[in-house]
Order: structure tokens, then C-alpha cells, then sequence
């Protein structure tokens, strides 16, 4: 009978998506699939979650791959993302999912192993009822990680690490560079003062620290040569709150969907924008694209965009997810916007194939919120990124980003909910033609050349999910 790993991965696209690379790579190791799901329709309103899945579904072989959708429950809660309670909403969720896992794992034939999510792992409890060896995927990076586990002592002493007033010096973490107070706690989209004031919400964030510590392992969508100091951060006893012993910690990114980059290649199923940057000169086009929850900005802000990408001069593919319709999109942006630019940019506002828009011969930049698979993405395109984070741990990853890995600089602004014409302009520019740009993209194609080399035979993904393989071989025997 073929060992089956069960993945649990969770109701977010920006976490779904990397659990189904790292079906194909347990598929690649001889291993059958199983895929748990929460039933989606808590999340009815979430177009962009049902589309993933329904991708998903259709890509894999149901020879190898089996997807399974858990009964719904009862008046389940609001998981608004604007909601003050969507956390504390999620993990209740979470929690009254876990008899219904539990029973699709007792039915699972040749059960090795269980994958969760890192926004379920609470679900640990299901499984380990069952004696199987359960491992956390972390889909974003380390160093979100590393800040994330280091909350609960931040909570604990912040007058002594804030420095009395919320904002008034950068904190200094273990494995990131010096960050203010509001880039750490939008994790949960709190100041640190609110979570400390909402004792149920700072228990939740103590009680997720200490969960992971309960799991055999940690897979985290990373790469050594990508975060080297995070992930020695991550084996540090100082990152951890007291009495917290982290499980050990397997960097097995960057979990990209090769396939879906490669399938723009197919003419038959090319996307319009793949087929309007087939037109355009090497190098030329700035990429617009702020992921499936964050590409929303107001009215007025789009037409600061659209403002600045005319007087850059610069070609430009721009995804504009707000407006229904091409008429809704001309009234939205600059009179004459649209026919003014025909030709050099193009404004979509549907789904694109954003790893193939990327890998594009024609791609030059890329304005991204910071989400992590959207900045893996760009780095396994090697594309330099102008960083424009918008909720969770994307202000952290700009952080990474500009001072740690080089791959991409700040819109200024950003923080403050303006990023005005003149800086829209003057940050393409910069990238696209300066000699900072230059040097920004060597840098950006060192750490794509890094991360093709940690899947290879002896690379350090390689290696740790051998590593993880064999621990699996010796817990069954």
C-alpha cells in the first residue's frame, strides 16, 4: 500500500497555493496526496480562494492527488478580514474543524503523515489523537516567523523593548534588521498597545508560539542562501518564549508552481497578457500587481498611479482588480488615461498568470504588496520589486526585502496610505534606468540563481526534505 501524507492547507490563497507545490514535491518522492479542506463556504464571498482550488483540483491527477471536502458546521463565524475578531475568528474555526478532520484521517488508507498549515495549527490536537507524525508548513518566510514567535516576549516587556512609546525606536529582533513597532504587530493587524489591552487576542498569539513547539518539524518556504540569519535565528533558544523548545526546521522553498510559470508557453492557452507582452521589447514592462486580497486602493490613489506610470514614460502591465468592467476602468482612472497610453501599458482587472507575467522576457520591475509567494516569485524570475506592502507580514517582508536581501526598494508613502505621482514616477525610473536599478537586479538574479540551486542534487532544500523523508521512514518503522 502507497504511503499517503494528509495536507491540511487552511482558507487562504497566499497559503493554499505553496501547500500544492509541496504536493508535487511529496508526489515526487513516491508519496500519495490527500488534501483535507475546509469547507469554503464559511468564505462564500472569497471568489479568489474558490478559484485556486478549482485550479488545483483540475491540475492534479486524481490517480495521485485526492481532494476531500469536510462537512460544513453550524453558524460558523465572520472571517471578514477587516473584521477587529478575524483572528481570534479563524482559530475558533480552526478548533470546531477538528472532529471532522479527525475523522478523514481515521479513513485515510496507509496514513504517514499530516502537513498543517501555519493558520491551522491548532489542529495538531486532531492529529495527534492518531499517533502519526504531523509537521507545520510556514508558507511565508523565516524572518516573518522569527518575529512572530518572538511576539509573546515583546508583549511581555514592551515598555523595556519599545522603548516607552509605541513607534519611538526600531525594535530589535533576532534574525531581522531593526523594524518599528507597527511593522511587527500587523501580523495581526494590531498596534502593540491593542493587543496588549484585548487579553484574549494577546492569549491567541502566545497560544499559536507555543502550538508549533508541538509539532515533529517546521517546513518553511525558504531557502538558507535566501534568509541564512533568520533561519539561524529560528535555531536560537532566545527567539522562543520561556519554556518553548522549537520542533526542527526544514527550509524546503522557494515553493513556486514551476508548471503554472511554464504555462504560458502553451499557445493555445495563453492569457491576453501574455499575449500583449509577446509585443513588447525586452525589458521594458513594470508589472502592477498587489495579490489576490490587496489590490483594492481607492479611487484617488489609482489615478496617483496611473499619473505617475504616464509621466514615467515607462510600458507598464497594471492589474486592477477593483473595477468589474473595461468602462468601469476608464471612469476609475485619469480622463484619457486609457487611450493615451494604448499601446505602451495595459490595465486588466482580472486574474493574470503572475509567475508567467514575471518569467517574461518582456518583464522589467515588479510593484508588489510584499506577499511571500509574490516576492519568491519575483526572485525565481529575477525581476527587482518596488515595495508596496498592505496587511499581515508583508510590512516585515519589505523590511527584508530593501535591507537584507537588496531585491527591491520602498514606495514612500505607503505607510502613511498615499504614494503620490511624483514617487511612482521617480521609483520606476530609478529602477528601470538608473544604476541603482542595475545593481538591483544583479542582486535579485544572485538569489534566483540560489534558489534554482537548492532544489538541485546536494542544494540545501534538497537536502533538508531528504532529511525530512528519512525522519518520516524512522518514526513509522
Amino acid at each position: 500500500m502507497k504511503k499517503t501524507v494528509v495536507l491540511y492547507p487552511g482558507l487562504a490563497v497566499g497559503h493554499f497555493n505553496p501547500m500544492m507545490v509541496l504536493a508535487d514535491v511529496f508526489l515526487d518522492h513516491g508519496y500519495a496526496v490527500a488534501v483535507a479542506l475546509i469547507n469554503p463556504s464559511v468564505k462564500d464571498d472569497d471568489a479568489a480562494f474558490n478559484a485556486a482550488v478549482a485550479r488545483a483540483v483540475s491540475s492534479k491527477s486524481s490517480a495521485t492527488v485526492s481532494f476531500h471536502m469536510l462537512p460544513r458546521i453550524p453558524d460558523p463565524p465572520s472571517l471578514a478580514f477587516d473584521d477587529d475578531k478575524f483572528f481570534t475568528n479563524y482559530f475558533d474555526l480552526v478548533r470546531r474543524y477538528d472532529e471532522h478532520l479527525h475523522d478523514f484521517l481515521c479513513s485515510v488508507q496507509g496514513l504517514h503523515a499530516v502537513v498543517v498549515d501555519a493558520s491551522c495549527g491548532f489542529a495538531i490536537q486532531a492529529v495527534r489523537k492518531l499517533g502519526v507524525p504531523a509537521y507545520e508548513l510556514y508558507p511565508c518566510d523565516a524572518g516573518a516567523l522569527a518575529v512572530n514567535i518572538q511576539i509573546p516576549s515583546l508583549l511581555a516587556g514592551f515598555k523595556k523593548l519599545g522603548g516607552g512609546e509605541e513607534g519611538s525606536a526600531p525594535l530589535e529582533l533576532l534574525g531581522v534588521p531593526p523594524m518599528s513597532a507597527s511593522h511587527v504587530t500587523d501580523l495581526f493587524g494590531r498596534s502593540l498597545s491593542e493587543l496588549i489591552s484585548k487579553d484574549p487576542e494577546a492569549t491567541t498569539v502566545a497560544a499559536g508560539a507555543r502550538v508549533m513547539a508541538e509539532f515533529d518539524g517546521i517546513l518553511i518556504n525558504t531557502f538558507v542562501s535566501l534568509e541564512e540569519r533568520a533561519l539561524r535565528a529560528l535555531a536560537d533558544p532566545r527567539c522562543c518564549p520561556d519554556g518553548v523548545v522549537l520542533p526542527p526546521v526544514y527550509a524546503v522553498g522557494p515553493l513556486v508552481d514551476k508548471a503554472a510559470a511554464g504555462a504560458g508557453d502553451e499557445t493555445s492557452r495563453r492569457h491576453e497578457s501574455l499575449v500583449w507582452l509577446d509585443g513588447q521589447p525586452d525589458r521594458s514592462i513594470v508589472f502592477l500587481c498587489f495579490g489576490s486580497i490587496g489590490g483594492n486602493h481607492a479611487e484617488q490613489q489609482l489615478r496617483e498611479i496611473a499619473a505617475g506610470l504616464d509621466k514615467s514614460g515607462h510600458r507598464f502591465l497594471w492589474v486592477v482588480r477593483w473595477a468589474p468592467s473595461t468602462e468601469h476602468l476608464d471612469a476609475l482612472l485619469p480622463e484619457g488615461f486609457l487611450a493615451r497610453t494604448s499601446g505602451r501599458g495595459l490595465v486588466v482587472n482580472t486574474w493574470v498568470p503572475q509567475p508567467s507575467v514575471l518569467r517574461h522576457r518582456a518583464t522589467a520591475a515588479f510593484v508588489t504588496h510584499c506577499g511571500w509567494n509574490s516576492v519568491l516569485e519575483g526572485i525565481t524570475a529575477g525581476v527587482p520589486m518596488l515595495c508596496w506592502p498592505m496587511y499581515a507580514e508583508q510590512r516585515i517582508n519589505k523590511v527584508l526585502m530593501v535591507d537584507d536581501m537588496g531585491v527591491g526598494v520602498e514606495m514612500e508613502g505607503w505607510l502613511e496610505g498615499w504614494v503620490t505621482a511624483e514617487e511612482v514616477e521617480a521609483k520606476v525610473r530609478l529602477v528601470v534606468e538608473s544604476e541603482h536599478g542595475r545593481k538591483l537586479r544583479e542582486r535579485v538574479e544572485a538569489h534566483r540563481d540560489g534558489a534554482a540551486m537548492a532544489w538541485k542534487d546536494g542544494g540545501s532544500s534538497h537536502v533538508a526534505f531528504a532529511r525530512l523523508m528519512t525522519e518520516l521512514d524512522n518514526a513509522q518503522r
